[in-house]
């Protein structure tokens, strides 16, 4: 099963990741973003980082967290290379992402071909079924 594939979009970048469960399916989102920037296989897993976000339903929950991700980018200069041990459990209301992502900062080492402005909610879809689950999202760039 491929990962994710890219679409005609004006002016953004859009995808739809692939998984054979929502987690995978979320983690393969994050491959598709990072992937706009460079190519995930050549970064190196250095640093190791826990991470946890919430949302309100399973769209702010992918919003959230492919934004957290930019955050780390923007904030630390963290470039994702790996992501493992995605969990997503719904606890009351809202939906809660644990995951452990590694990667490495970005340098000289990297060759970072493209800008990432912002995730969107524009075209959002999240879709299970009995073969697996599909997202799709638009980063405005």
């Amino acid at each position: 099963m491929k990962k994710y594939e890219y679409f005609e979009h004006t002016a953004d970048v859009k995808f739809k990741a692939f998984g054979k469960n929502l987690e995978e399916a979320f983690a393969n989102a994050s491959f598709a973003m990072f992937n706009v920037l460079i190519e995930n296989n050549k970064v190196k897993p250095k640093i190791k980082k826990s991470l946890s976000v919430r949302g309100k339903d399973l769209k702010a929950l992918l919003y959230n967290f492919l934004e957290e991700l930019l955050f780390l980018l923007d904030s630390e200069h963290f470039l994702l290379g790996d992501i493992g041990n995605v969990k997503i459990d719904r606890i009351g209301k809202e939906y809660v992402l644990n995951t452990i992502i590694q990667g490495d900062k970005t340098g000289k080492d990297y060759a970072i071909t493209g800008d990432i402005k912002a995730v969107t909610y524009n075209e959002m879809e999240i879709k299970e079924n009995s073969e697996g689950c599909t997202v799709q999202v638009v980063l405005d760039v």
